[in-house]
């Protein structure tokens, strides 16, 4: 049985290296990205023996150019002041032709100039500007007094906030939200100003200022496709499909897509195919009623991811927690040790330990997915399996040794029976956690109901985040009812495991 876990482990881990020959797009964390990425897909898919692979929704450019440097993605659609100021960490922005220079010796190429410029800006509410004469990013400065709401990732880019602040002397302690959240938080005036993207559909419907760029801090930033050099080779017609979306789409046709699945619900993939299709779409009907959306295609699917990430990622922690727990049960310091550590792991953040992980092991996908979330469940499986052999009575130890039984049949026959109930208990719970947890999957494209609630903070559709939640907790409470059940039928059963 065990050697037929790992075997599956294995699999899953490795199900990546099995798709190489498949052209594998990814795409950042908002709604532009999604919608990108899926008209780079379908404009190729014609011209591949099989469909292309799209990892949507893998988080920041730091993640999405990991998944690029590692062979995980190879291509996705990127701008060109990011390559320029962030990923390249050069001064100032860069020539196309420049920036290939730079990108070369990396294994990277710049290419397909898509046609519009997507800029970052910052936007107050349209009458608050008009009362207080803001106008531009100078006026903003003048204005301590006004709360800003700002993505973690400008706050944390060498193109954005400390930048900003710096030109213009903004004296502002701005607070981290996620971009889509923030949409929300200005409406409600939970904040007074935001950074957007200068195609961003919501500016208009939610009437915001977007505040001069006066002393040009902002460089451009035109969508284009960032790929794997080997890309053009390996793929050569595809390739010249792609290159036949230079230009094709402008700043009103961006925005416009993006109102289409931000404000009406329309799927990306329906954006990305009316839009090469070359077809004015009829006005989309209003978004997909919350059954629809809970209940949807992609719900078999989610739940096996899901149930996969846990089932292994729980099976390994067991086989891992349980025997480092009886080896160091009887030596007090080592045993202290085993727990602080794995406590300790416990209050890594998740996302940083996913972070660190890509890093690591150099992939986005299952395996940085399955680590952390192994380690996670660590903790309470050692807890409860060094709780339960501290609960075996002294007496009967003793009873066993006078019987004649050696140490190792004593644990076997006596000691693990009576910790048994105490050690489910313990990959019970971190059976609850990892089923929690393992809504983080989706943000390294490891799939599972964290897809959904991706999505839904990308878009900022509260009925779709409800879609991803309510089935993780849904697979909470039946893993309850199973392990209940478990530990009845071993109570019957004498305890045994």
């Amino acid at each position: 049985m065990n050697r037929a876990f790992w075997l599956a482990a294995l699999l899953l881990c490795t199900l990546p290296a099995f798709a190489a020959d498949h052209l594998r797009i990814g795409s950042k964390r908002f709604t532009e990205s999604y919608i990108l990425a899926q008209v780079l897909a379908q404009a190729a898919a014609p011209h591949l023996q099989q469909p292309p692979e799209v990892k949507q929704g893998l988080g920041n450019t730091a993640i999405v150019y990991e998944a690029l440097r590692s062979g995980n993605i190879d291509l996705y659609p990127e701008y060109a002041g990011t390559i320029a100021l962030e990923i390249l960490k050069s001064d100032k922005p860069m020539t196309l032709d420049a920036m290939n220079r730079a990108l070369a010796p990396l294994g990277f190429g710049a290419a397909i100039p898509l046609g519009f410029n997507d800029g970052y800006a910052i936007a107050v509410r349209g009458d608050d500007a008009q009362r207080a004469g803001i106008r531009t990013l100078s006026d903003l400065a003048k204005h301590p007094e006004l709360k800003l709401g700002l993505s973690n990732e400008f706050i944390g880019r060498a193109d954005g906030w400390p930048g900003l602040a710096g030109k213009y002397g903004l004296p502002h302690k701005p607070i981290g939200l996620d971009h889509g959240l923030a949409y929300d938080a200005i409406a409600n005036k939970q904040i007074d100003a935001m950074d957007i993207y200068t195609t961003d559909a919501k500016i208009g419907h939610l009437k915001l200022a977007v505040l001069k760029d006066d002393a040009n801090y902002f460089p451009r930033y035109d969508a284009l496709v960032l790929y794997r050099l080997d890309v053009p080779g390996k793929f050569p017609q595809a390739w010249a499909a792609l290159t036949k979306l230079e230009g094709s789409i402008d700043e009103n046709a961006m925005i416009a897509m993006n109102a289409r699945a931000e404000l009406q619900g329309a799927a990306f993939d329906v954006i990305a195919r009316d839009h090469l299709a070359g077809s004015k779409p009829a006005a989309d009907a209003k978004s997909r009623n919350f059954a629809a959306k809970l209940f949807g295609p992609d719900l078999g699917r989610l739940a096996a991811q899901h149930l996969g990430l846990v089932a292994v990622s729980v099976g390994i922690a067991a086989l891992i927690a349980i025997p480092l727990a009886l080896l160091a049960f009887p030596h007090p310091r080592s045993r202290a040790v085993l727990l602080g550590a794995t406590g300790l792991l416990q209050t890594v953040p998740s996302l940083a330990l996913l972070a660190i992980l890509i890093w690591l092991v150099g992939a986005i996908g299952l395996v940085p997915a399955v680590i952390a979330l192994t380690l996670y469940a660590l903790l309470p499986i050692m807890r409860n399996t060094v709780t339960g052999l501290t609960e075996v009575s002294p007496g009967l130890r003793d009873a066993a040794s006078a019987l004649g039984m050696t140490q190792g049949q004593r644990l076997r026959l006596v000691e693990l029976p009576l910790a048994w109930p105490t050690i489910l208990a313990g990959i019970r719970i971190a059976t609850t956690i990892a089923i929690g947890t393992a809504t983080i999957a989706a943000f390294v494209g490891a799939g599972g109901f964290g897809e959904r609630i991706v999505t839904g903070l990308a878009i900022n559709d509260s009925d779709l985040l409800l879609a991803g939640a309510l089935p993780a907790a849904a697979l909470a409470l039946a893993s309850e009812l199973l392990f209940e059940l478990a530990a009845q039928l071993f109570a019957r059963r004498g305890s045994t495991p």
